[in-house]
């Protein structure tokens, strides 16, 4: 997204980097694919730090020596975090633009103090901008880049014996191993009540599609489609399930009627809790500070609670779409994106 906006400003811009097919879709020229990188806690993680050390290294190596105009990182702080430290103990003088820099929610003078003394840190959140202020650290914010991508559409009520349901599982393998099996059986529980309904599945990718197909051969799921990207599988919904994280966004911000959830290994349960000191985790509730769409995480995730919670919102979504009207101002302008792409771009030419 934000390379399509920075090629409309200027139009002679090349890009270069990591990723995967959207990126290469998008005109960029990439060294290395990221696909299958991410990964649910650290027993999932720990096996693949060697690959990611080594990949961290050799794109150092690259930038240094090809020393491009901008370099920017997008989240992913534990390897982006890195790769600006090791650019910046080989020399490298160029501007580093964070996006999503790490410790959204996880308030850490130390860590603001750290990522500020490498990189220029663009954050989507006016909380953590008043935090990195609030301990001196240098910071910018613009509004979430989503904004603009999405309008928030009228309440809609869902007819009695149907509507459509986009089913957002995630993308990790984790996510669609733990959520899938609990979608299925969801879906099946709210035909029970709207026999007409329809399912579109978002998938996030050729192998989360597969994934997905598989499931609902295997649960002989009637009446559902997949779709790629979470745009698509909202198109027609009147109400949504979705994995949290930055998916939840995009649904309020499109106006869906939605309830979360999450499930990790009982094993993680532990390290989740000591990590995440919040009363939620799904990002319209942190922003807010109060539950406007509802949370079913671990054992609170049944078949049951899907059902009913979101067949309630599709019969009566008003009070959920109130708080997406807040939220929607609380994300900030809806020229984020341009406004970021625009101080890239000054960036760059600067440098």
């Amino acid at each position: 997204m934000l390379i399509d906006v920075i090629r409309a400003i200027d139009r002679q811009a090349q890009f270069e980097g990591i990723g995967t097919a959207r990126m290469r879709a998008a005109g960029v020229s990439l060294w290395r694919d990221t696909t299958g990188w991410a990964s649910m806690g650290p027993a999932a993680a720990i096996p693949k730090i060697p690959k990611l050390l080594a990949a961290m290294l050799s794109t150092a190596f690259h930038i240094a020596a090809s020393k491009p105009d901008l370099v920017v990182l997008v989240d992913f702080g534990v390897f982006n975090l890195r790769l600006a430290n090791q650019l910046r103990r080989m020399g490298y003088s160029g501007s580093i633009l964070d996006i999503f820099p790490p410790g959204t929610w996880l308030d850490n003078p130390r860590r603001a103090q750290q990522v500020s003394a490498v990189v220029d840190p663009v954050t989507a959140f006016r909380h953590q901008y008043d935090f990195y202020r609030s301990v001196g650290a240098k910071i910018n914010f613009f509004g979430h880049p989503l904004t603009s991508q999405y309008t928030l559409r009228p309440p809609r009520i869902a007819p009695p014996a149907g509507g459509t349901l986009a089913l957002l599982p995630g993308s990790r393998r984790g996510e669609l191993r733990h959520h899938l099996p609990v979608f299925a059986q969801a879906y099946r529980v709210l035909r029970g009540r709207r026999p007409e309904l329809r399912g579109v599945f978002g998938a996030a990718d050729e192998r989360a599609a597969a994934t997905i197909a598989e499931t609902i051969e295997r649960e002989r799921l009637e009446n559902v489609e997949v779709v790629r990207g979470v745009s698509a599988a909202l198109a027609d919904a009147e109400g949504a399930w979705v994995a949290s994280g930055t998916a939840v966004l995009e649904v309020a911000l499109a106006g869906v009627p939605a309830v979360a959830l999450y499930v990790i290994p009982r094993s993680m349960v532990w390290y989740g809790r000591r990590m995440i000191r919040h009363r939620f985790i799904t990002p319209p509730n942190l922003v807010l500070g109060r539950e406007i769409v509802p949370e079913l995480l671990q054992d609170a995730a049944t078949p049951e609670r899907l059902a009913d919670e979101i067949d309630r919102l599709m019969r009566d979504p008003s009070a959920q779409a109130a708080g997406y009207v807040e939220l929607r101002a609380a994300l900030g302008p809806a020229d984020a994106l341009e406004r970021c792409a625009r101080y890239a771009v000054d960036l760059a030419r600067a440098g």
